[in-house]
């Protein structure tokens, strides 16, 4: 009986101590449960922290290329200094040009006067031609008239010719 008693109490050990080991392990357990959790976590917002750092350098890259092709544009531009020259020679040279203009246009009118009055004086000397050319006709015709008069023949066959050098 004592046997069957030492065997019942050892079985008994047994068991509390397995029921306190399977606590002990339980509780092993639960910390390294509780561990992992906390790591995740951790892991977790590493993870946002990580990714927020990673879209400001997307943010900060992307800032750099426009600044790159910006300062690009720049450096091929010419500086301040070349253009205000630049732009002040144009302007004299402008302003010299718009003078020149200015002289030819007065000379272009002081040239188109005296054309006008060329063509008037030419006009007036045809007139005066055509009237010395009517006057020589009538001076002609006058003294072919006197003629016919003196000869009574001719007077009949100059009178056309009068008449046709008068349309003339």
């Amino acid at each position: 009986m004592l046997a069957q008693l030492a065997q019942c109490e050892f079985a008994v050990t047994k068991s509390r101590l397995s029921a306190l080991m399977s606590a002990a392990e339980l509780q092993n357990y639960e910390n390294l449960s509780r561990q992992i959790e906390s790591g995740i976590e951790a892991a977790k917002r590493n993870i946002e922290s990580t990714k927020l750092d990673f879209q400001d350098a997307k943010t900060v890259r992307k800032n750099r290329i426009e600044y790159d092709v910006l300062a690009k544009v720049i450096n091929e531009q010419p500086d301040r200094k070349e253009m205000d020259e630049k732009l002040s020679h144009l302007r004299k040279e402008l302003a010299s040009l718009e003078e020149t203009r200015e002289q030819l246009e007065r000379k272009l009118d002081m040239r188109r006067k005296q054309f006008h009055v060329l063509v008037a004086s030419i006009h007036q000397l045809q007139a005066m031609l055509d009237d010395s050319e009517t006057e020589e006709i009538m001076d002609i015709s006058l003294e072919a008239f006197d003629d016919d008069l003196s000869d009574p023949q001719k007077g009949t066959s100059s009178q056309p010719d009068v008449v046709e050098k008068k349309s003339e």
